[in-house]
């Protein structure tokens, strides 16, 4: 009586999922793996680099500086600070376009 007792207990796991089926398909595609050379590499990150903006002058940097350590001792406020700066950048980057378009004619 065992044994019957035991392949009555199987037959339930035998059938697990009421009888349906889930079959999945995975897809594999093809992806290339691309190869660059010591030489394609160097030359797009000098053309990335060229590409970048150059370091300020030492006195433009003083300047900004000065505004925002002003702005932090709290001898300025964030906003009067920041229309300055502002008004400062428009005025001198300006002036450097006049400059630039007068060396062109």
């Amino acid at each position: 009586m065992t044994k019957t007792a035991e392949t009555t207990q199987q037959e339930p796991r035998a059938h697990d999922g009421a009888g349906l089926h889930l079959h999945l398909r995975t897809l594999h595609p093809p992806v290339p793996v691309p190869y660059f050379s010591r030489e394609e590499i160097t030359s797009t990150a000098q053309a990335a680099t060229t590409r970048l903006p150059t370091t300020p002058p030492a006195k433009d940097l003083v300047y900004y500086g000065g505004l925002g350590a002003l702005t932090v001792a709290g001898a300025l406020e964030w906003p009067v600070a920041l229309a300055i700066g502002g008004a400062t950048w428009l005025l001198r980057s300006g002036r450097q376009e006049k400059q630039k378009a007068d060396l062109q004619t």
